[in-house]
C-alpha cells in the first residue's frame, strides 16, 4: 500500500508528480476534524462527510444552542450507523471568546479612517458608529495604540470581511477606535481579538460549564476543545470538573494555544493536557506574520516529541466559497503534514462552506500526497534519540513494532490494547503503514452496576494520525491465553483484508500482551 513512497530529498522525475495516485481504503493516515452547523447537518451531507474522510465532528458552541447542535448530533448517528463509519465527538468551548453583539443581524459598513465605539452597553444596536460588545472591561485592559480585530465567526484574513482597529481613546466604559481597513460586517456572530492584550475572565465560564454538564455529559463527549487555553492551570481545572461528571472523566482535553499568553506557557500546557489545537486564526494576528511558521513548526515538533497529536486549523478559508483551494492554501496542507500534524481541523470551510464535502475530499488527497514523501526514516532515528535511553518498556516495544513493520515492509500494524495507550505510541513514531488498534473492553463497576469501557477509546484514536480503531468483541480479554488472541487476531485479520489493507502473501506486525510479557511478532499470511 505504501510501497511507493519517495523522498524529496531524492531525485525524482517530475513527470512522475503528475501520476494518478491509487485509491486505497484509507483515504489519509491524517485525521479531519469538520465543524458541524447550517452547511453539514443534514443527515445525507454528514453521511458524505463520513464516506469523504470526517474522522472527528466537532460542535462550536460559541453560536448555536444546545438544542440545534443535538438535532445535528442526531443525524451524526444515524450518519454513523448507515455509513459504518467510526466518527468522535468534540466540544468546543467559547472561553474568554469577545463578541460583538448583533442582535438584529444588520450588516455594518465600516469605512477606512473614520471612527466606531466599542462599548459594554449590549441594549443598544450595533451600527457604523457603534458596536456593543460582551465584555465590561475592555476599557480596563486596553491603552492608545492597541490592536484589535474584528470580524465573522473566525478572522479569515480577507480585508473586505474583517477590520483592524487601533484604540485612539479610553471615555469611561467605551473604547473608540480608528478604523484601519474599509469592510462589511455580516451575520451576527462577530469575533473581536485584542492583540497581545491579556484578557480577565475564566477560560472555563460558567455558560461553558453549563453546556459541558447539560450536553456533553448525556451524549459522552470524546473530546473538549479548550478554547484560549493560557496556562497548564487552565487545563487542571477542566479536567478537575470533568472527573465529577461521570463518564465524562474518560473525555480527552485537547488544549486551544490562541494567543501569545498560550504560546508563553506553551511547555506547561502540553504536559498537562491530552492534545493541542494550534487556532491559526487568532495566533496569526497576535504574532508577527514571519514569526507564524516558526510557532507551527517547534509547536509539531514539541507535541510529537511528547506522543501527544497536535492538529492544526484554518488552511483552506477560501473554500468557504470556493470549491478549489488556492495555492498557497494546497501547500500549507502538505506542509502541515510534513510538519507532523496528527489532524487538520475545519471550521468555517464545512460548518457555513458551500462545499463541505468536497473541501474534505481535497484535504484528504493533499494529505495523503503530503505523506507519500514525508522522510519517515529520519522521523523515527530523530525520535528514538530524543526518548533516549533507558526507554520505558512499552516505548521500546511500540519502537520495535514500528521497525520490525518497516524493515519487513508489513502492509499493516495490528495493536491489542485496552487503555490505547499502546496505539499511540506505535503511532508516535510514524509508520508509513497503518496501524490497526484493537480495543480490547474492560469490565468496570461502579458499585450499582458492571459495564464495559472500550467504545472511548475506539473513538479517542480517531484523532491520531496513522490509528484506525476496532473494538473487539468483550468475550476476548486483552490478557489472555494464546489461543483466544489467536481468535481475535483473525477477526483483526479479515477486517483488514476486507477494507482491502491487507492481502495475500502480505506480512502483518502484531504487538500484544501474553500473561505478563508484551509481544512483537512478524507473521506472514498465506493465500
Amino acid at each position: 500500500m505504501h510501497s511507493t513512497n519517495l523522498l524529496l530529498e531524492e531525485p525524482i522525475r517530475m513527470a512522475s508528480i503528475l501520476e494518478p495516485s491509487k485509491p486505497s481504503f484509507f483515504p489519509a493516515m491524517t485525521k479531519i476534524v469538520g465543524t458541524l452547523g447550517p452547511k453539514s447537518r443534514s443527515v445525507d451531507t454528514i453521511s458524505a462527510c463520513l464516506k469523504a474522510g470526517m474522522s472527528v465532528a466537532r460542535f462550536d458552541f460559541s453560536w448555536g444552542d444546545a438544542a440545534y447542535h443535538q438535532e445535528t448530533l442526531e443525524n451524526l448517528k444515524l450518519a454513523i450507523k448507515s455509513t459504518k463509519k467510526l466518527c468522535a465527538v468534540m466540544l468546543d468551548t467559547v472561553g474568554p471568546e469577545l463578541q460583538v453583539v448583533n442582535k438584529k443581524e444588520t450588516t455594518i459598513s465600516l469605512e477606512e479612517n473614520g471612527t466606531v465605539v466599542l462599548t459594554p452597553h449590549r441594549g443598544q444596536e450595533a451600527s457604523s458608529s457603534l458596536l456593543p460588545i460582551n465584555f465590561s472591561g475592555l476599557a480596563k485592559a486596553v491603552t492608545p495604540g492597541a490592536t484589535i480585530f474584528v470580524g465573522q465567526y473566525l478572522f479569515t484574513g480577507s480585508e473586505t470581511t474583517s477590520v483592524w482597529l487601533e484604540v485612539s481613546e479610553v471615555k469611561g466604559d467605551d473604547v473608540v477606535c480608528i478604523i484601519k481597513n474599509t469592510a462589511t460586517l455580516a451575520g451576527s456572530l462577530f469575533t473581536l481579538h485584542c492583540s497581545q492584550i491579556h484578557i480577565d475572565l475564566p477560560t472555563l465560564s460558567d455558560e461553558d460549564k453549563d453546556v459541558i454538564r447539560k450536553w456533553g455529559t448525556p451524549n459522552k463527549i470524546d473530546f473538549l476543545s479548550l478554547s484560549y487555553t493560557r496556562h497548564a492551570e487552565d487545563v487542571r481545572q477542566a479536567r478537575e470538573f470533568l472527573s465529577k461528571l461521570g463518564d465524562l472523566s474518560q473525555t480527552l482535553i485537547f488544549a486551544k494555544i490562541e494567543n501569545v499568553e498560550g504560546l508563553n506557557h506553551f511547555d506547561e500546557i502540553l504536559a498537562e493536557a491530552d492534545g493541542i489545537i494550534l487556532s491559526r486564526g487568532n495566533l496569526g494576528i497576535d504574532l508577527p506574520p514571519e514569526k507564524v511558521f516558526l510557532f507551527q513548526k517547534s509547536a509539531l515538533h514539541k507535541c510529537n516529541m511528547a506522543g501527544k497529536p497536535a492538529v492544526v486549523t484554518r488552511v483552506v478559508d477560501s473554500m468557504t466559497d470556493n470549491l478549489r483551494p488556492t495555492r498557497a492554501e494546497a501547500t500549507d496542507v502538505a506542509n502541515a503534514v510534513l510538519d507532523g500534524s496528527d489532524a487538520i481541523l475545519l471550521g468555517a470551510e464545512t460548518l457555513r462552506g458551500l462545499y463541505p464535502v468536497e473541501t474534505i475530499s481535497t484535504v484528504g488527497r493533499i494529505c495523503a500526497e503530503a505523506e507519500k514523501v514525508f522522510n519517515q526514516d529520519l522521523y523515527f532515528k530523530r525520535t528514538v534519540k530524543y526518548v533516549g535511553e533507558p526507554m520505558t518498556h512499552l516505548e521500546s516495544i511500540a519502537s520495535s513494532a514500528v521497525r520490525a513493520a518497516i524493515k519487513v515492509k508489513a502492509s499493516v500494524i495490528i495493536c491489542f490494547t485496552s487503555s490505547g495507550r499502546a496505539a499511540r505510541l506505535i503511532a508516535k513514531y510514524r509508520p508509513s503503514m497503518p496501524v490497526l488498534s484493537v480495543v480490547i473492553p474492560r469490565l468496570k463497576t461502579n458499585q450499582l452496576k458492571w459495564s464495559f469501557t472500550g467504545a472511548f477509546e475506539a473513538r479517542q484514536s480517531l484523532i491520531v494520525r496513522g490509528l484506525f480503531p476496532m473494538l473487539a468483541d468483550p468475550r476476548h480479554p486483552a490478557e489472555s491465553t494464546n489461543s483466544t488472541n489467536e481468535s481475535v487476531l483473525k477477526v483483526a485479520l479479515d477486517h483488514g483484508k476486507a477494507s482491502g489493507v491487507i492481502k495475500s502473501h502480505d506480512r502483518v506486525v502484531v504487538c500484544q500482551k501474553v500473561g505478563d510479557s508484551s509481544v512483537v511478532k512478524i507473521i506472514e499470511l498465506d493465500d
